[in-house]
């Protein structure tokens, strides 16, 4: 049974989880009680403990990690910066003529908010407590309201620059370089954040196209859910409207552009997109000291959480190898039938309902290093990987009854919002991305075309 040690392991971390213990105190004192108990009974080198320091001064001196802060600090600085309220506002009377116009507008507006702050909870408290409000009183059905906000909220986890994408291509470097060398090539390739960025730009345009097509649809069967928005007044010219879409655009295309182009790392475009919010903080004179003090607050926290999960995790993996774990995982998975495909589902099936415990980052640190160096060396490209954990857990998070978006919304819902009609929203948007996978799973170009054609 003492094979077995690493799965006791895993099940212990999502035990003392799920009895509410945070994260990263879960993961490393679990790890140290396991490794104390190991050495004691002889199943567990204690020199393997020798190598923590050197990992975690490997961590501080990770230039790509740099990208976290600076890519929350952008999604921050723009939250608080009031730009949502105006994208809203003016996307809502470009659309208002339209059947359904003003949910396009908040799947519109959430996708640029995705692409510009990253983070879920708070594109989907945005959105929910500027959005809801007025979609309700315009006589949209609650569960087409909530369940669209919930959706658009959520995007954050595919379209780049996203946090989420940024922790996976850390993970996934370092697992794939890790498949390479077990499989006897010593002069591994590597993959990139900016690999992971491009390869999910074209699955994420599709889910806002499929979203979109979804609420024309929903609008023309049920026009009695989807009203024309009537109250937009007289109409601006279309440079005046078009006016305040400019500055997050150029923002968002300043950031991706210069990776893409070769002109930056995602460290320094980072950089690039934490200036820019602050610039444009100023020009919208939204940003006083006090706000200023918000936004650094609030990026410290978020900041130290992420760290302190991922030396947690180092603690957990470390010690998980260290019982030959990495063995028992790459065993079970060439017992697995059906080969890499069986292995896969496997994985997605797991990561699904993880995603109902356990917040992405959880989930990059914990379980992607366990399972992703099995999962490469069978041969399996690291970039359509990462598009398609990331879709997964963009779906764990809508899942009734425990998707975190549902839990975010709930918590600036109206109280006639019945937490029914969430659920009942989001289904159909579960499905769309359900469908994303499947298209993935099904033409894997779909996520590695584009990366082949701008990098080689």
């Amino acid at each position: 049974m003492a094979e077995f040690i690493p799965l006791y392991m895993f099940g212990a971390v999502c035990l003392l989880l799920l009895l509410g213990y945070p994260v990263a105190f879960s993961l490393g004192g679990v790890a140290l009680i396991f490794a104390g108990v190991g050495t004691l009974t002889g199943h567990f080198d204690g020199a393997f403990l020798h190598a923590l320091p050197n990992r975690l001064y490997g961590t501080m001196i990770n230039t790509t990690l740099i990208a976290v802060p600076l890519f929350v600090f952008m999604g921050v600085m723009l939250e608080k910066s009031r730009l949502a309220e105006d994208l809203l506002d003016n996307m809502g009377k470009l659309c208002g003529n339209l059947r359904g116009g003003l949910a396009l507008s908040v799947i519109l507006v959430g996708m640029l908010l995705a692409a510009s702050t990253g983070i879920v909870g708070a594109t989907v408290v945005t959105m929910g407590l500027m959005s809801l409000p007025t979609m309700l009183k315009q006589g949209y059905s609650p569960s087409l309201a909530t369940g669209s906000i919930c959706a658009t909220g959520t995007l954050g986890q595919i379209i780049p620059p996203s946090i989420a994408l940024v922790l996976l291509g850390d993970i996934l470097s370092t697992a794939y370089q890790q498949a390479q060398l077990r499989m006897g090539i010593f002069s591994p390739e590597t993959v990139s954040i900016g690999d992971l960025f491009v390869g999910a730009i074209v699955p994420g345009a599709i889910l806002v196209v499929l979203y979109m097509v979804y609420v024309l649809g929903h609008a023309f069967f049920r026009p009695e859910a989807a009203p024309v928005h009537e109250d937009v007044g007289e109409k601006p010219p279309l440079p005046a409207l078009l006016r305040p879409l400019l500055p997050p655009v150029i923002l968002i295309v300043a950031v991706l552009g210069s990776i893409l182009a070769g002109a930056a790392t995602p460290t320094e475009a980072a950089g690039v997109g934490a200036l820019g919010a602050t610039l444009l903080a100023l020009a919208k004179r939204e940003l006083k000291l006090g706000r200023l003090r918000e936004v650094m607050t609030s990026t410290t926290e978020i900041t130290a959480m992420v760290f302190m999960i991922l030396v947690g995790a180092a603690i957990f993996s470390l010690v998980f190898r260290g019982f030959g774990g990495e063995e028992l995982v790459a065993d079970l998975f060439r017992q697995i039938p059906g080969g890499r495909l069986g292995a896969v589902l496997v994985v997605m099936v797991v990561i699904f309902f993880l995603g109902f415990i356990l917040d992405f980052i959880e989930i990059t640190f914990v379980v992607v290093p366990l399972v992703g160096p099995a999962l490469l060396a069978m041969g399996i490209d690291p970039v359509w990987l990462g598009v398609m954990i990331a879709i997964n857990l963009q779906t764990s998070f809508l899942t009734p009854p425990f998707g975190f978006a549902l839990f975010y919304l709930r918590g600036v819902a109206p109280a006639h919002v019945r937490t029914g009609d969430i659920y009942k929203g989001v289904l159909p948007f579960i499905a769309i991305q359900l469908f994303m996978l499947v298209i993935l799973a099904l033409w894997p170009a779909t996520a590695t075309w584009l990366p082949g054609v701008i990098f080689d």
